[in-house]
């Protein structure tokens, strides 16, 4: 991609993140729920048996560590756009510097 990035591509389907789980007009996602309930939330998707449950303190770690991972990720990403001389991070930035993160996770 050249010097002249047209910025993040992805925006419309993060725009719609944030109304996760109920309508256009809704409340959005992150005023509905705290960190620690939308991790819950996002471990149970993937849970086989739907009796599992999670101790708070584990919720604690896991939303920890997924805001410093997607602080990571973005710092990664910024100094990947650097270093290919861009104005703008991204998403193929953020693909080139992935493989490597999830290796340092």
């Amino acid at each position: 991609m050249e010097g002249t990035s047209s910025g993040f591509r992805k925006n419309e389907s993060l725009r719609g993140l944030q109304h996760l789980g109920g309508d256009e007009g809704s409340e959005p996602l992150m005023s509905r729920w705290s960190p620690q309930e939308l991790v819950s939330k996002l471990l149970h998707l993937h849970f086989k048996d739907d009796k599992t449950k999670v101790g708070g303190d584990a919720l604690l770690l896991v939303a920890e560590l997924l805001k410093i991972f997607v602080l990571e990720a973005a710092i990664r990403s910024v100094r990947q756009a650097q270093a290919e001389d861009l104005a703008r991070v991204d998403v193929e930035q953020l693909e080139k510097v992935l493989p490597q993160l999830l290796l340092d996770f």
